[in-house]
């Protein structure tokens, strides 16, 4: 079971990323991920680590950490939050330099929701920003 569920992932993925356009991509990712059975997405930014919560088992994606060892966490700041979601979604910046973005933002983890449709960003005193995305139609 957990070998399908991580070569579906895989597959998932590869087609998000081959139809996702260069500004505006990450709705085509997620729905790709949605469609292979993707409940949530849930990336603990520090760790730069994805928890994948799929139909077929769950699934694990450790990239390189940001933090090692100590550090303090940046502080919440929603407007450099938006700053960092609207480069992305123009296409201005690749997903290492987002996920920085994130985090000098004060964003400890995010959530992806494929059936509501929402990314909900999280700093460490509670505090949240949430977005929903559009729905779109794979080629």
């Amino acid at each position: 079971m957990t070998t399908d569920a991580i070569s579906r992932l895989q597959a998932a993925m590869e087609r998000g990323a081959a139809a996702r356009p260069k500004a505006g991509g990450f709705p085509y990712l997620a729905e790709s991920l949605r469609q292979a059975g993707v409940t949530h997405c849930r990336m603990a930014v520090p760790a730069n680590a994805f928890l994948y919560l799929t139909e077929h088992g769950d699934v694990v994606v450790q990239g390189e950490p940001l933090v090692t060892g100590f550090a303090l966490a940046p502080r919440f700041d929603e407007a450099a939050l938006i700053a960092a979601l609207r480069a992305d979604q123009a296409g201005e910046t690749t997903f290492p330099e987002f996920v920085r973005a994130c985090w000098d933002a004060g964003i400890a983890w995010y959530d992806v929701d494929t059936a509501a449709r929402t990314c909900t960003y999280y700093g460490t005193d509670g505090d949240h920003y949430a977005e929903d995305y559009p729905s779109v139609t794979l080629p």
